[in-house]
């Protein structure tokens, strides 16, 4: 009997349906929660598949999964390119595929950890040049950290005097400076498996359980195939097998706005009855394919090269 791993925090509503979906099909394959103490570096094949909901909070857990994919477990989303991606890269990645994004730039932190003196930072620019910084990308614009999602230290700029404030009381946070685009139509592709698309009208002005409550809205039919699109070739990409992909419409052309969210809220008090049940059953359908798949595995890594030829 093969073995379905789920890995998640204080989630209920998801997980549970999702270990129920998969256990009721009878398909030689079993969904229960990750149980883990001490990790061994010898340790044996312990699931096939495991999902990962939460190792982006839990130092361990990373740890944990890298060396799990070392045994042949499949691990989505992919804990090693996880760890590495950021969304100055991400945007930058997306704009060489010529998908639209708003005008982006990185700026130095404003505060470094203990231990870093001036001496250490002398390759950095000083004072940085903050009238081509907002000349860039125009105003108003969204300040955000180049890592991390949740909205979590987000702030809309609407003045330099307030960007300079704002960036000061950052720290060591490493920040990215982004157009703000005056979208007219707003959307959010709810990503399993890299090309099973589905596009929910969503609303980011709206509290958080109501954004994809009564949003009343049309999506043109070439406008909808060229988000699917480009949600796709984000996901390949980036690798991404579970994503939710967000797009501003600002005359016709949707702007890839917020795309690297490897952990997305699938709750059902979030998604709502109209998206929940959808994808429980496309992740399920992926979780047990992986997990029926051969061991072979194809290589990612040189170590995955040496040990999968």
């Amino acid at each position: 009997m093969r073995k379905i791993g789920l890995l998640v925090g204080r989630e209920r509503s998801f997980p549970d349906a999702l270990i129920e979906e998969i256990n009721r099909r009878n398909a030689d394959v079993i969904a229960e929660y990750v149980q883990v103490g001490e990790v061994h570096s010898d340790d044996p094949l312990l699931y096939q598949v495991i999902l990962d909901r939460i190792s982006h909070e839990v130092v361990f857990y990373q740890a944990f999964l890298k060396r799990a994919a070392l045994s042949g477990t499949t691990v989505i989303n992919n804990p090693f390119w996880r760890l590495a991606d950021d969304k100055f890269f991400g945007t930058a990645l997306v704009e060489k595929l010529g998908i639209a994004v708003p005008k982006t730039l990185i700026i130095p932190s404003r505060s470094y950890a203990e231990g870093i003196v001036p001496e250490s930072l002398r390759n950095l620019k000083h004072p940085l040049d903050w009238d081509a910084v907002v000349a860039y990308t125009g105003l108003p614009a969204i300040l955000k950290p180049h890592w991390g999602g949740g909205w979590k230290d987000v702030h809309r700029i609407d003045s330099l005097e307030q960007l300079i404030t704002i960036y000061n009381q950052t720290g060591t946070l490493c920040m990215m400076l982004q157009e703000f685009i005056q979208w007219q139509q707003y959307v959010r592709c709810i990503c399993v498996g890299k090309t099973n698309i589905l596009i929910a009208n969503w609303d980011p002005r709206k509290s958080h359980f109501e954004r994809y409550n009564q949003v009343d809205q049309e999506i043109a039919e070439d406008l909808r195939q060229r988000i699917e699109s480009d949600a796709i070739r984000i996901n390949e990409a980036l690798g991404y097998d579970m994503n939710t992909v967000e797009f501003g419409v600002r005359d016709g052309i949707p702007y890839a706005i917020d795309f690297m969210n490897s952990a997305p809220d699938f709750d059902i008090s979030s998604l709502t009855e109209n998206y929940f049940p959808w994808v429980v059953k496309k992740m399920a359908d992926m979780l047990i394919e992986h997990a029926l798949e051969s061991s072979e595995k194809k290589s990612a890594t040189k170590w995955d090269q040496l040990i999968y030829p």
